[in-house]
This record gives C-alpha cells, structure tokens and sequence, in this order.
C-alpha cells in the first residue's frame, strides 16, 4: 500500500517512520510513504502558501494554487487516488473508517496549517475530509501519522506473527478490549485474576467478553449504542447494572 503525504513540515514523518512496525513494513515492502513539501509547488520568490482570509478574521488561510498543483503533480488530475483532507472539521475517524481505507492500495493524505484550507480544495480536490477528534491542532501532520498507522497495521504481513485481530478494542463487535496481564503473577502484591491464571479457555473467554462489556459501560457507554451485542451481553450488563444500582431494579 502507498501513502502521498502532502505537508509544509514533511519532515515531522521521518521519525515515526524510521522506528518499530512501519518501519520494518516499509523495509519488507508492505507499505511505501511518500511525503511531499506543498511549498515546493509554490511559484513566487518567497513560496508563499497561505494569505489572508476574505471577510476578515484572525490567521491566514491556506491558497489553493501550490496544494492542488502539488497533488496533480504528483497524482494527476483528477487525482488517482482518494485524497484525505485532515480537518477537525471532517466525519471523526474510526475503526471502521480504518478498515475501509486498508482497502485502497494507495492513499493520499492532505495536511493543513494556519486555520485550515481554502474551500475549493475541499470542494474540488479532496475526496474525503477526516478528523481525529473534537479538538484543535497546529496542523494535519499528527492527525494524519494516527490514519496512516492506523491503516498500515491492517494489511496483511504488517504485525508480523500477530495480524490485527477482533480481539483489538473497537475491533470486538464495537467493544474495548479486555485487560491483559504478563508475567509475574503477583507484583507489588496486585494479583493476576484466577481465571486467566488456570487453564479453561471457555472460562476465560466468557470472563474476557464480559470485562469487555464493563470497559465499555464504564468508559465509553456511548458504543454500547451500536454494538453488536448478543442475548448473553444484554443478560449480564442487566444484571451488572441492577447489581451496581439496587434502588433502580425495575
């Protein structure tokens, strides 16, 4: 898979890149990045890639004339891939957007600055706008590293012996991930659970499942919304809650 990084300080990729997993995928071929400074397309003396914004108000905005010729440079016109506007403005990015996007072979990846684009690039030259979150940056280049890991971990051969699997939060029917314990089995005087220290698997993934659906409840309640639940899910967060509130029990 190839990432088209587009950014006024392609230099921050670097060395993320140079370290751990992309590293050795991009060394074993799995995954190609490309970064591309837009101020290099820019055409006056000074290689100026913002103005002032009509109407007024505080900041500059970036042109529209060095990012589209940059991304038709390098990408053609129309571009021959999506092109993922990072703005906090965009569809907030998650697992599933992550997985539909593993899908592409190659993906461009448009970082802004100052506050933000021009509207015709929005308009006319991405394909998609995405955000990380509800809060505001110096620049797309973070939000854009968290896609691009995000998305390289899924193709296939990246994680090595452990592929990304279900068991990942988000990833388990919509659900966090249970917690994990390593070696010793007493730190400190804090115990591993008994039951992930004996051997019924059935005993420990039922009691994984429902460490699952507590993370969930108590950390993030709002996926339970649109999680895939089953009858047994449903059972034991009823019971869980009624347990955890007696005045409440209908």
């Amino acid at each position: 898979m190839r990432f088209d990084v587009f950014s006024l300080f392609p230099e921050v990729f670097q060395p993320y890149l140079e370290i751990s997993i992309l590293k050795r995928a991009i060394l074993n071929g799995l995954i190609e990045v490309q970064t591309h400074n837009i101020r290099d397309w820019a055409t006056d003396k000074h290689h100026t890639t913002d103005d002032t914004p009509y109407g007024g108000g505080g900041g500059m905005v970036m042109k529209p004339e060095p990012v589209f010729a940059a991304v038709e440079s390098v990408l053609g016109a129309p571009p021959s891939c999506p092109v993922i506007m990072l703005s906090p403005q965009g569809e907030l990015f998650n697992q599933s957007i992550a997985r539909e996007l593993a899908g592409y072979d190659h993906l461009a990846l448009l970082c802004g600055r100052y506050e933000g684009f021009d509207e015709r690039i929005r308009e006319h030259l991405a394909t998609r706008v995405i955000s990380i979150g509800d809060y505001v940056l110096t620049g797309g280049e973070l939000p854009a590293l968290i896609v691009m890991d995000a998305v390289a971990r899924l193709q296939q051969g990246v994680l090595g012996d452990r592929e990304a699997t279900d068991d990942d939060s988000f990833a388990q029917d919509g659900l966090l991930e249970y917690p994990q314990w390593t070696k010793p089995a007493v730190f400190r005087g804090w115990s591993v659970p008994d039951v992930m220290q004996q051997g019924n698997l059935g005993e420990q993934l039922k009691w994984k499942r429902q460490q699952s659906l507590l993370r969930t409840l108590k950390w993030r309640r709002d996926l339970l919304e649109k999680a895939k639940l089953g009858d047994m899910d449903r059972e034991f967060l009823k019971k869980h809650l009624e347990e955890s509130n007696p005045d409440k029990r209908e």
